[in-house]
């Protein structure tokens, strides 16, 4: 079983910084693939940043250059700094973590960017 908690989130204006962070632990064999998706309003949620263990990261094309995803490994805790937010960048963001059997997904954080 395996426990995420989020932190972060909130309200922000167009062009402001917000950052995300994710905690997991459990009695899984590994946490290395890490990362989070959204989901707007109306929409499916999609794909946002991941990051593998050995520092490999993922961006989807939406957020490349302004969205960074980091980790502490030893904490299990990954981490999304988000800048230069867009109101389309509103939505609930859910961290995962990539069991090996699926994902285990956290409670979710609200971002809401405003024009």
């Amino acid at each position: 079983q395996v426990r995420i908690v989020e932190s972060g989130g909130g309200l922000v204006q167009f062009g402001g910084s917000l950052r995300l962070s994710c905690a997991a632990s459990g009695s899984i064999a590994s946490f290395d693939v890490m990362g989070w998706y959204r989901q707007a309003p109306g929409k499916q949620r999609e794909f946002v940043a991941r990051i593998i263990s050995g520092g490999t990261t993922n961006y989807a094309d939406s957020v490349k250059g302004r969205f960074t995803i980091s980790r502490d490994t030893a904490e299990n805790t990954v981490y999304l700094q988000m800048n230069s937010l867009k109101p389309e960048d509103t939505a609930v963001y859910y961290c995962y973590v990539d069991t090996g059997r699926g994902n285990a997904w956290g409670q979710g954080s609200q971002v809401t960017v405003s024009s």
